[in-house]
């Protein structure tokens, strides 16, 4: 039975908290793993839900997977059997589409269900599907019934054994696409050119783990991406990049709370946009080679929230930006163009007092400040389950989050950490 959040809201908040590894960068890092047999280590992996699952789909595949300290683990991908796949934890979350590039790219084959994950509207693995049909993977849809569950919008892709390397123009700018055909580019034969590849700093932190494993890639962060395919690739050590939504979330939160919090191990060069706008909102910020300290202010104006790929402000982001727009003086329009599904935590917020109008289901109008009031939400996402939190932080009265299933797929201990900092939130049972 999934665990509640309980908050009491409108505590002074301040002290120190900081940015642990970055989801994102690790669930692709984790799958990478599968395209060699030698041993690989990654350090300052984040012990949230989504990770873990990954873990476990590879492990349950045979590969060895030993973590050598709390979060750093070592994976040995040897005798890993793609037949393996645990379809059941493939639909737990969206980033095990992942697992397709590199065992198609090793094993010639791979047979997979659609990813779950996030309700945030449609997110169709089109681009992905294209990608690699343009590299000469012939993909199959169909309906298989395995271990009494039946399970639909299953994938059977088939290549040579080797992939020839190709030109791939990519459908939109997907940092899981860019790094699907990536995974899949770096053992096939020949030269391949990735157009319209995405250049998050997941996307980044992914080619440098390739590179170190041996393969040759150059013009990540970039929208061209230039892979020249090895025979095969090495073991390698990596560290996990810090996760740069976790460090705007945080900001967000201080913000909104009026606190003075340090947020420590904070990746300044990869939210440059975002730091740039809070302060023109009229945020204080100080910030530091690798941390930002937020401090109380005069009354934030924001008046417009558009998110966009990277170097944008991250999508994932949007959410805690639309509480934070709950407490800034005037009308704020928050503009999403990428998800129809993720101004639906506004409904929530809506429950909670705020005065917002959702023009279309990418457009949202929000006047502010209003005073937030305790009540019953339910997250529907990752992301919206972070910004909840928030609200629930700022709120009057308590505040309980029925299901913190979402947050945990990619927060570590968000509530213990969040006490840290004076945010009173306990977990307790449904």
């Amino acid at each position: 039975m999934p665990e509640k959040l309980i908050i009491e809201g409108k505590n002074k908040l301040s002290g120190t908290i900081d940015v642990r590894g970055s989801k994102n960068a690790a669930t692709p890092l984790i799958a990478a793993c599968l395209l060699t047999t030698k041993p690989c280590t990654l350090e300052n992996i984040p012990l949230v839900d989504d990770v873990k699952t990954m873990l476990e789909i590879i492990r349950k595949m045979g590969a060895e997977v030993n973590f050598l300290e709390k979060r750093k683990v070592k994976v040995t991908a040897k005798d890993v059997n793609p037949k393996k796949l645990d379809f059941n934890l493939v639909n737990k979350m969206r980033s095990s589409v992942l697992l397709i590039g590199p065992l198609v790219s090793r094993f010639g084959s791979a047979q997979i269900p659609h990813p779950g994950g996030c309700i945030i509207g449609a997110r169709p693995v089109d681009t992905h599907l294209s990608g690699f049909r343009r590299m000469g993977v012939k993909i199959k849809e169909f309906s298989l019934r395995k271990n009494g569950s039946l399970h639909s919008n299953m994938y059977h892709f088939s290549a040579e054994k080797r992939l020839r390397g190709k030109e791939v123009v990519l459908n939109e700018f997907s940092p899981t696409a860019t790094e699907n055909i990536l995974m899949a580019a770096v053992l096939a034969k020949g030269d391949t050119v990735i157009k319209i590849a995405a250049s998050e700093p997941h996307v980044q932190d992914l080619a440098a783990f390739l590179r170190k494993m041996g393969a040759k890639i150059e013009g990540e962060g970039t929208s061209t991406i230039k892979v020249k395919g090895v025979e095969e690739l090495q073991g390698a050590d990596h560290f996990v990049s810090y996760d740069y939504v976790e460090a705007g979330t945080f900001t967000l939160l201080a913000l909104a709370a009026k606190g003075k919090v340090r947020i420590e191990n904070f990746p300044v060069e990869q939210l440059t946009l975002l730091l740039s706008r809070l302060k023109s909102f009229g945020a204080r910020l100080k910030i530091e080679k690798n941390a930002v300290v937020v401090s109380p202010g005069r009354e934030l104006k924001i008046n417009k929230v558009q998110v966009m790929p990277y170097p944008g402000i991250p999508p994932d982001l949007q959410s805690p930006l639309g509480v934070l727009s709950t407490q800034a003086k005037g009308l704020t329009l928050i503009h999403d163009p990428l998800y129809e599904g993720r101004l639906k935590y506004l409904e929530e917020l809506n429950k909670m007092g705020a005065e917002i109008v959702v023009c279309d289901p990418h457009r949202a109008i929000i006047n502010g400040p209003t005073n937030l009031q305790g009540t019953k939400l339910d997250p529907l996402d990752l992301r919206s389950g972070a910004a909840l939190i928030i609200a629930g932080a700022i709120a009057e009265g308590v505040t309980v989050i029925k299901d913190i299933t979402q947050a945990d797929r990619g927060y570590e201990e968000i509530d213990k950490r969040l006490q840290n900092i004076g945010v009173k939130v306990k977990r307790m049972n449904n």
